[in-house]
């Protein structure tokens, strides 16, 4: 990732991401389903917040820019 592409959190969000290990986020942007491409995909240009007790990143899809959301929920 480079500098222009560090993702936005809030700070309960930023504490609930790096509480996750590496690898295992790694895995969590790879696997976004987009609504437009109908597969899995990859979602870039995102940010995150707290919404509900779950940590919701919200962004872009890899292949077609359009908007993807992804739901960690709070354990």
């Amino acid at each position: 990732m480079t500098i222009e592409s560090l993702p936005t959190f809030t700070k309960p969000a930023r504490q609930r991401w790096d509480s996750i290990p590496a690898d295992i986020r790694q895995r969590l942007l790879s696997n976004v389903w987009c609504g437009q491409c109908r597969f899995e995909t990859t979602i870039t240009n995102f940010s995150g917040t707290i919404k509900g007790g779950d940590l919701l990143l919200v962004g872009q899809c890899a292949e077609c820019r359009s908007d993807v959301a992804r739901v960690i929920e709070g354990s």
